[in-house]
């Protein structure tokens, strides 16, 4: 809860005891006509609109909903005790419809931590299974105990929530508020990124651990951090061992809460001042112009199906909150074992209020929605053609500047990039841009043509009219998958270590080994895979959407052939600070192309047309004329056109990308007069002079250019 609310709040209890109809007892708790005494505490209904605890005149709120229970008790704990010191009934005059608020004197909330017994009835074939004997933890809580410490068990079994009081400082900082097809996006893992010793960092595996690598971030040049799940999660969950190494939920894709950030990202143990080391470092991000989206999961939770934890959701409405079969089994589009039920109103309710508080109390810029193709679906599970929850999310007024990405796919086969509802507000992650770049710059038969598409910005699949210029998210690699260094080390996943006899991940990676599966110390074949990295991180950040790098590619990061690291909380998965030594060529290479992209409109969906009256992009084949469909064909060439950064002149690139074995001539677009092409980039010079002032600036006089196999040149046109 904001000050402002707290503010309110204060000020409407102080009016009650002022307003004539109030009443002094002595301890200032209201109007008389309304304060009850239960179990030797002073209530008072409380604020039914106001989801969630929230601190008012000596005493907290307490408002939650259930449309099927019977009796719903609050239970109140002092901080780390074993047993409540308080379980307090909802009278009937704390219940309106199905809303239970009530107002409890004489509590101080700091050293408070609650929970709830939800009683109805138990009939598990029509999807009711409330238990009074069980502790349900807050739907609407800002905080969560028990998991506060990465890896170490909770003592006891239960989920509780905290009150959460906070005035955070904002300073100075600003959203930055940047365009879509501006930003660059960099997805990583909170803890991952710098629990490795050679992070070099004081506090690793922290929301202060990443502050402190800002100055990293700000050196690489991207603007926009993708933050994995930092909702609440239980990374013991499934703990298992395999041959001796502990096996955990370390990428956190099981929500506990939707509105608790997760209490073992942060340093220190925050107690009531909960969540502000995590806007520590969205103001930081902000303060350096780069924003900060986060990877929500609202489409499954932690309590799974029938053998699952009773955490919270299935205790006050199970039926209401999954999708359930007719006999009241838990439907799983998630392929997590359960399905949350998106579209049923106190669902779409409680994904929105947890939306608009993220923006709200954090500052986020942006969400990712995982399987977001689920929010689309109905009660019953079948999708609808106009999804109420996604059209809310798109028209909603807090949310009208939140960027939305949605992974338009699902666990149950619903796929659905480039048709994914969007009111021109959803974005998608563009699977059919990474597939068909990974089948090209690998060399497939028969992709030149989809892969064009893909670089000038899928205008097929998201036409400008209906989609506008910013729906693609264009990504070759992202945390589930090879790494862009595996992606050019394996043919196969090496999935073992995860227990599962390697089953478990894709078995379709669309990926190439250059010859040799694993780690080689051959030259020829070293050379080779940075070549096809440099090649893939050329093609995407010179592409029409806007480019998502995985965090550790641009230092050539591995993860030894496993392509589904999710329970790997080691080596496996963490960054590795010395990869940028050991890849210097590859990070340079990377930081220059982002610097490169960010000055160039041309490259990234530009704001002006050229005035020359050239088309933004076109597409050629190796002889300058239009590319066809030969299915042989492993060269594309795309021609750029708009105006400067400045609005001073026009700007014009071409793209050869030859995906051949063989080295090839190509012919280069004409030009207006007065121009002539350089090339900025070549990544098959072998003498690793292959971008910027490295490469050779003089103006090319013929109109051939030569480009070795399996390589990428990037031309600049300039008057001379």
């Amino acid at each position: 809860m904001d000050s402002q609310t707290i503010h309110f709040l204060h000020h409407e209890k102080n009016e009650s005891l002022h307003n004539g109809n109030g009443y002094s007892n002595g301890n200032g708790n209201g109007d008389a006509n309304l304060v009850e005494y239960v179990n030797g505490f002073s209530i008072r209904p409380g604020f039914f609109q106001q989801n969630g605890a929230y601190v008012v005149s000596n005493g907290v709120g307490f408002t939650v909903t259930s449309i099927g229970a019977e009796l719903v008790e609050l239970a109140l704990f002092r901080r780390y005790a074993k047993e409540p010191f308080a379980v307090l009934p909802f009278p009937p005059s704390c219940q309106i419809g199905n809303v239970y608020s009530m107002i409890v004197f004489d509590i101080d909330y700091i050293d408070l931590e609650y929970c709830y017994r939800v009683h109805g009835p138990y009939e598990p074939e029509k999807g009711l299974v409330f238990d009074g004997s069980r502790y349900c933890l807050d739907p609407y809580g800002l905080a969560v105990t028990g998991q506060s410490d990465w890896c170490v068990r909770r003592e006891r079994n239960d989920y509780r929530s905290r009150i959460v009081w906070t005035n955070f400082d904002w300073q100075d900082t600003r959203l930055p508020e940047s365009r879509m097809e501006d930003l660059v996006i960099y997805e990583l893992h909170v803890r991952g990124f710098t629990r490795h010793d050679s992070s070099g960092v004081q506090r690793p595996g922290t929301f202060a651990g990443l502050i402190e690598k800002i100055p990293y971030l700000i050196d690489l040049g991207v603007n926009c951090v993708e933050l994995m799940p930092v909702f609440e999660f239980n990374e013991m969950f499934d703990e298992r061992y395999y041959e001796g190494n502990r096996l955990i939920d370390y990428w956190g894709y099981n929500p506990i809460s939707f509105f608790a950030p997760n209490t073992s990202y942060s340093s220190n143990k925050e107690h009531h001042q909960e969540g502000t080391e995590l806007k520590k470092l969205i103001r930081e991000l902000h303060r350096n112009g780069i924003e900060v989206f986060l990877d929500v999961v609202f489409n499954h939770t932690a309590e799974g199906n029938e053998n699952g934890p009773f955490l919270n959701l299935k205790g006050f409405d199970n039926n209401v909150y999954y999708m359930l079969t007719g006999d009241g089994r838990y439907q799983n589009f998630s392929g997590c074992g359960n399905t949350l039920n998106a579209n049923h109103p106190i669902v779409q309710q409680l994904i929105r209020d947890s939306l608009r508080y993220w923006v709200t109390e954090y500052r986020i810029d942006g969400f990712r929605f995982d399987l977001a193709s689920i929010l689309g679906r109905s009660e019953d599970g079948s999708p609808l053609n106009n999804p109420p929850l996604l059209k809310n999310i798109a028209y909603d007024p807090i949310l009208s500047h939140t960027k939305l990405i949605a992974e338009a796919w699902d666990a149950g086969g619903l796929y659905q990039v480039g048709s994914f509802p969007s009111w021109k507000r959803w974005s998608e992650w563009n699977g059919r841009y990474r597939d068909d770049l990974r089948r090209f710059l690998k060399g497939d038969a028969g992709t030149a043509k989809a892969a064009a598409l893909r670089i000038a910005g899928s205008h097929d699949l998201y036409h400008p009219d209906a989609r506008g210029n910013d729906a693609s998210i264009n990504f070759i690699t992202c945390h589930d998958g090879f790494t862009l260094h595996d992606l050019y080390t394996y043919n196969e996943k090496h999935n073992l270590a995860n227990g599962w006899n390697n089953a478990d991940g894709e078995n379709f990676n669309l990926s190439w080994n250059c010859g040799t599966e694993g780690e080689s110390d051959d030259p020829r074949i070293l050379r080779l895979r940075l070549r096809l990295a440099k090649n893939a991180l050329c093609v995407l950040l010179a592409s029409h959407g806007t480019p998502m790098l995985r965090a550790g590619d641009e230092m050539g990061k591995t993860q030894s052939g496993n392509n589904n690291a999710y329970c790997q909380d080691n080596e496996i998965s963490w960054i590795d600070w010395n990869d940028l030594e050991r890849n210097a060529d590859l990070f340079a290479f990377t930081r220059w192309m982002i610097r490169y992209r960010l000055t160039h409109p041309s490259l990234r969906n530009g704001k002006k047309p050229a005035n020359c009256g050239l088309r933004e992009v076109r597409f050629f084949g190796p002889d300058a004329e239009t590319l066809t469909d030969d299915h042989e064909n492993r060269f594309i060439g795309l021609f750029f056109a708009a105006r400067n950064a400045a609005d001073t002149d026009d700007e014009f690139h071409y793209l050869a990308v030859n995906a051949s074995w063989e080295g090839a001539d190509v012919r280069l677009p004409k030009l207006p007069s007065g121009h002539a092409y350089q090339i900025i980039v070549n990544t098959g010079d072998e003498t690793g002079n292959d971008h910027g002032d490295s490469v050779s600036q003089q103006p090319l006089t013929a109109n051939v250019l030569t480009i070795g196999a399996r390589s990428v040149i990037l031309c600049r046109a300039d008057r001379i």
